[in-house]
């Protein structure tokens, strides 16, 4: 065991430090050693070494030495950094003194420092010997008042030491404590640009620098850039590892201090508003989808929505429709979306493929309320699923029970009772119904217990056209009978009515996009993070300035500069738009063929293809360019390029970089969640009352835009490629007082020239 006498003491480094480096450094090189040395040495801390050698970058950084001066002197420098480290290793070794106090006997003279000054008796009792290290103090006074800020959080972090007379070393002695859990090498590590802050202690450190230094609050934050990613050392043991995550990047920097109390105020807001949203709806909604209920068409083309954690569509109440009701559900699409309808029926209007996605999904529900057992949560009918099939719809009293169990389980109708009855009127309806034109599948038909006879199974097989004809009239005759007493339980106009009540809702909804400017993230050190803020932006920019809906943005096609751009006629084809270089206006362009909308009939087209050139403002062009060059390809990664302006970010989960509507979707809310909504406890932000929303409510917000400016329902139909009818039914929020505001401001001129 190494002996007491053989120890390292603050005595002998200051003896090795007199005799070996005084002669080499300066008096205060030599005194900055001598107190970490003797720091290092009292914390029980090994010295920095990169592999066996000693880390002189890191030295460096601790001291505020030049490097090479240690590189000149590393053959002197190693041996007493060694002998520090075998100290610590011995540390735990050595036996405990009796009583606490050392055996060894002190010297009889004064101490001896590093720089040759003796020390006094009175000194030599109250002080270690060697020369003591740089007192702690709360405010250390600045060297120089003036500066000019550098352009990273490293240098800047060093800059504002050296101007307090301080080193990072003796600055992490100053903010660190040990409760923190936080290690030297950290703060060095920021000092020379390696790293950047973004745990929740980490963050809390930089704080109380800026106290210290006397800085603003957030003035190191604005040099490092956002964290690439939401602190992970929150204390929420008792949250699930997905809903952490969510939480995280909502919660203030001092979390973990703040009382229980307050911790969990603070999650119930962040649950509140900004996770799930406070509508009524959304309420509705996040209970309503813990019931899953649905029969799934395997005949369904495009991407299939996860229903839920559970191992086997079954387990989490999705039944896989039987093979009967499969090939109906195809005969009808077939139907609908052919070029011509098949060869002895007719039809009236053709779906498109997104109007088809939407009606496989709503027939799945359909059927899937009939299925759902009585017992359950859903409460449905418990049909057996072999019994189901489309001839169900041929009975009045089928719909009725569907009708009462909607009611019961919203507790109100609302127009989605309007849109499936006009389902059922469209498919019974004479010449072109395609259940009228389909007798056979009354062959189909069984009794349902409760619902369906037999006596009610043989009339309708005995007179197919005159069953038809009865349910024609009945979902009539009902669809005017609810309309007159349905209820909005969505408002569209909810979750961003602070928009739409400024007096510019265009220029309220900008602070979004202002926001994300504000607090990109450094893409030197966070480079996905700043890519999917740069998206984040380009997303509600655009949408600003084109006023698509979400189909269209998402599949806008991007023709890379020096490529030719799509033909016309190929994106007729696809349906979809493209964003290009335009040389003849110098500017991006934005060409979506009429057909590619949802309402390519519309007046507004008349067959000509939407073009608009996007303006060189705010930004918008350098961020376009930095998209194209840098930022997509980061997101794509080893993913196959879907050809999209709009690509999602490539993961080991997903490797799809296309966009689909679900996902395109949450993208959009969840820049709205960072961005969009003032947060009282972050004081980040844009907008106080906002929440969360998709990319359909920018039409909202240009249509009631330019209602508050000209009160004109054709000039807003304009901006959102609809007709005047269509804003004044669902776009613009046109209250009395707007209107009369406008009149004010015609009206008031009259004085005011006078």
């Amino acid at each position: 065991m190494k002996s007491t006498s053989s120890a390292l003491t603050p005595r002998k480094i200051a003896e090795f430090c007199k005799a070996r480096l005084t002669s080499i450094f300066t008096e205060d090189e030599v005194r900055l050693l001598y107190s970490c040395l003797v720091d290092l040495l009292e914390r029980n801390e090994y010295p920095p070494y990169r592999g066996s050698g000693l880390d002189l970058q890191s030295l460096s950084a601790m001291l505020d030495i030049d490097v090479d001066r240690f590189r000149a002197h590393r053959a002197i420098l190693q041996p007493i950094f060694d002998a520090v480290a075998r100290e610590v290793s011995n540390a735990t070794l050595r036996p405990a003194r009796a009583g606490g106090r050392s055996t060894r006997s002190m010297p009889s003279g004064p101490a001896i420092n590093p720089t040759g000054v003796r020390a006094t008796g009175t000194e030599n009792v109250r002080k270690k010997p060697g020369v003591q290290p740089k007192a702690v103090v709360e405010f250390p006074e600045p060297l120089d008042t003036t500066w000019q800020d550098p352009a990273t959080f490293g240098e800047a972090l060093q800059l504002h030491a050296r101007r307090h007379g301080e080193t990072i070393y003796h600055l992490y002695n100053a903010v660190v404590r040990p409760e923190d859990g936080v290690n030297r090498s950290t703060l060095i590590s920021w000092g020379r640009g390696k790293k950047v802050p973004r745990a929740a202690i980490s963050l809390e450190i930089l704080g109380r620098i800026e106290r210290r230094y006397r800085l603003p609050a957030g003035y190191f934050l604005s040099l490092s850039g956002l964290p690439d990613r939401a602190p992970g050392d929150f204390d929420l043991d008792n949250i699930s590892p997905s809903e952490r995550r969510r939480l995280a990047w909502h919660l203030p920097e001092d979390f973990n201090r703040r009382p229980s109390q307050e911790k969990a105020e603070i999650l119930n807001w962040v649950r509140t508003v900004i996770i799930s949203g406070s509508t009524d709806y959304r309420r509705y909604q996040a209970e309503a989808i813990r019931q899953r209920y649905a029969v799934r068409f395997s005949c369904a083309s495009g991407p299939v929505r996860k229903s839920s954690s559970a191992r086997t569509p079954e387990e989490s109440g999705i039944i896989i429709a039987p093979k009967r009701l499969n090939d109906e559900m195809a005969d009808l699409l077939r139907f609908k979306t052919s070029t011509f309808a098949a060869f002895g029926m007719q039809r009236n209007g053709v779906w498109g493929t997104e109007t088809a996605s939407q009606k496989v999904e709503h027939f799945g529900l359909w059927f899937g309320a009939f299925v759902a057992p009585p017992e359950s949560d859903v409460q449905g009918l418990g049909v057996d699923p072999k019994l189901l099939t489309f001839a169900m719809m041929i009975f009045p009293q089928v719909w009725d029970w569907y009708l009462h169990w909607r009611e019961r389980r919203r507790g109100f109708y609302t127009k989605w009772e309007i849109d499936l009855l006009s389902i059922a009127a469209a498919i019974s309806r004479d010449e072109t119904g395609w259940l009228r034109q389909s007798p056979r599948m009354g062959s189909s038909l069984r009794p349902i217990e409760g619902l369906v006879t037999e006596a009610d199974i043989i009339a309708v097989q005995s007179d197919w056209s005159t069953a038809c004809d009865r349910m024609y009239k009945h979902a009539r005759r009902r669809i005017k009978e609810i309309d007159r007493v349905a209820r909005v339980h969505r408002d569209p106009f909810e979750p961003i009515l602070p928009v739409l009540e400024a007096p510019s809702p265009v220029g309220e909804y900008r602070k979004i996009t202002e926001e994300i400017l504000q607090r990109m993230p450094d893409e030197r050190h966070n480079a996905r993070a700043a890519a999917e803020a740069v998206r984040a932006f380009l997303m509600l920019r655009i949408g600003l300035h084109t006023g698509l809906r979400q189909k269209n943005l998402r599949e806008l096609m991007l023709c890379q500069p020096g490529t030719l751009p799509t033909s016309e006629r190929k994106l007729e084809d696809t349906k979809r738009g493209e964003l290009r270089w335009s040389s003849r206006d110098q500017g991006w362009e934005i060409l979506i063929p009429s057909v590619a909308f949802k309402n390519a009939n519309s007046s507004f087209f008349g067959s000509k293809p939407f073009r608009l050139i996007l303006p060189d403002l705010g930004r918008l062009y350098e961020l376009i360019e930095a998209w194209i060059e840098r930022h997509r390809a980061r997101l794509i990664g080893e993913a196959a390029d879907p050809g999209t302006f709009f690509v999602k970010t490539a993961k080991m989960t997903s490797t799809n970089a296309a966009y689909c509507q679900n996902t395109f979707y949450e993208a959009w809310r969840t820049a709205i969640q960072r961005y969009g909504i003032y947060n009282p406890w972050t004081k980040r932000g844009a907008i106080e009352g906002l929440l969360p929303h998709g990319p359909h409510n920018v039409r909202d917000v240009l249509a009631t835009h330019i209602l508050k400016r000209t009160g004109s329902y054709e000039q807003a139909s304009y901006a959102i490629q609809d007709t005047p009818d269509m804003v004044a039914q669902h776009y613009g929020r046109f209250l009395p007082q707007d209107k009369s505001e406008i009149a004010a401001r015609i009206l008031n001129q009259v004085w005011e020239a006078a």
